[in-house]
């Protein structure tokens, strides 16, 4: 992770609809008069800068504008405390962004964060991004999860449930031995490696496809690697546990970091953002370079927003939205909206009825650029899936 890129926070907006722009310019705290802006004025793409010096954003708007492009700038052009930037311009002025304004560090940045958005990401454990989504099956082997809480607590039946999940499509099966709901106690290492080592051990003996732990505990990972698991998922993004990072290094496998504000314990606790979608952005990009520090390839590394970690129904849903400035970053997108209490509160329905709601909450995360969904109906979401990836991607 490019330290410019950790201070500067760069997202590509993509500029097709007014509405979306004016918004984005008032999220950065730009006045109406402004945000009134004829759209003629927008390129086809816009990339928010954030903490820009004022004499570089100034540097910047001029050099820009002199090879085609529009950069506004926000805050006081005197004042010392760092001010924001939308720039934006045509797809071919972005992808010579280095040449257009040679030596300019937000350039670099700008450019970094359109090639980021444009590529395709490197396969991961046989899934290769792009052409189709690919599923990932959960699998909770707790008493307390929030939809099927002690439902799969016997070894016999949750390896059934992931041997039925692989054969009716998931990718990757993922099995967690500690509940993520908002307030839900911690659970000791050693009850949590009691209750998922004997499944990750006979699942990944009878499926044939990669076995993910969601844990963010280094010992729960270690016993799950050793038992034949394939994936770390980190609810934590590395954060909580820091001989986590190290350990996935040490074994070379892929890891998702995910976004959650606080702890399971506290993350419902009145959560607050300015900006949900440049506050996930940057928080990523922490793990990322948290990753990078401890030896994590980053071709390895998958990103999650963290739907319902530490968000109100309205982040969750304005996250969704924006999901594609998420791509931003460069890796493959995991989402996880199943079952979730945002769809409870939309429709009313327990946790257990949601299915039909999951599956269309995950098809507008396909057309909006997931690459990865987390869900608890595999069957009902592979037929969406195949249904949204051909008319989003093609057959």
């Amino acid at each position: 992770m490019h330290p410019e890129d950790l201070r500067l926070n760069p997202r590509v907006v993509a500029a097709s609809r007014a509405a979306d722009i004016r918004g984005e310019l008032a999220r950065l705290g730009f006045p109406g008069d402004v945000r009134d802006l004829s759209p003629g004025r927008i390129g086809t793409l816009c990339v928010v800068l954030e903490g820009l010096t004022a004499p570089e954003a100034y540097e910047l708007r001029s050099r820009w504008a002199a090879s085609g492009g529009e950069v506004l700038v926000g805050g006081d052009p005197f004042a010392a405390v760092p001010v924001p930037a939308l720039v934006s311009g045509s797809s071919e002025l972005f992808a010579r962004a280095d040449s257009a304004c040679p030596g300019s560090a937000p350039a670099a940045a700008i450019a970094r964060a359109v090639r980021g958005w444009m590529s395709q990401p490197a396969p991961i454990l046989g899934m290769a991004w792009g052409k189709r989504t690919h599923l990932m099956g959960i699998l909770n082997v707790t008493p307390d999860s929030f939809s099927d809480g002690g439902k799969f607590a016997d070894p016999g039946a949750a390896v059934a449930q992931g041997e039925r999940m692989a054969a009716e499509g998931a990718s990757v099966i993922d099995v967690g031995g500690e509940s993520t709901r908002p307030g839900a106690p911690e659970v000791p290492a050693d009850e949590e490696v009691r209750r998922v080592l004997p499944v990750v051990r006979d699942l990944a003996r009878k499926v044939r496809v990669p076995i993910s732990i969601d844990t963010a505990k280094a010992a729960v990972a270690r016993a799950a690697l050793d038992a034949g698991a394939a994936l770390v998922n980190d609810v934590s993004g590395l954060h909580l546990d820091p001989a986590l990072a190290p350990l996935v290094a040490e074994r070379g496998v892929p890891v998702v970091v995910m976004h959650m504000k606080g702890t399971p314990r506290t993350m419902q606790q009145n959560p607050q953002y300015r900006d949900p979608v440049a506050e996930i952005c940057a928080s990523l990009r922490e793990s990322l370079a948290l990753a990078e520090r401890a030896g994590i390839a980053e071709d390895r590394i998958l990103v999650d927003p963290g739907i319902g970690f530490g968000k109100t129904l309205e982040h969750n849903l304005e996250i969704l939205q924006r999901l594609r400035e998420l791509r931003t970053l460069g890796r493959p997108l995991l989402v996880g909206v199943s079952r979730k209490s945002m769809l409870g509160k939309l429709t009313d329905l327990p946790a257990d009825r949601r299915a039909i709601p999951s599956a269309g909450a995950g098809a507008w995360c396909i057309a909006a650029g997931a690459d990865l969904l987390r869900v608890h109906d595999v069957a009902e979401h592979e037929a969406v899936r195949k249904v949204v990836d051909a008319i989003a991607r093609g057959l």
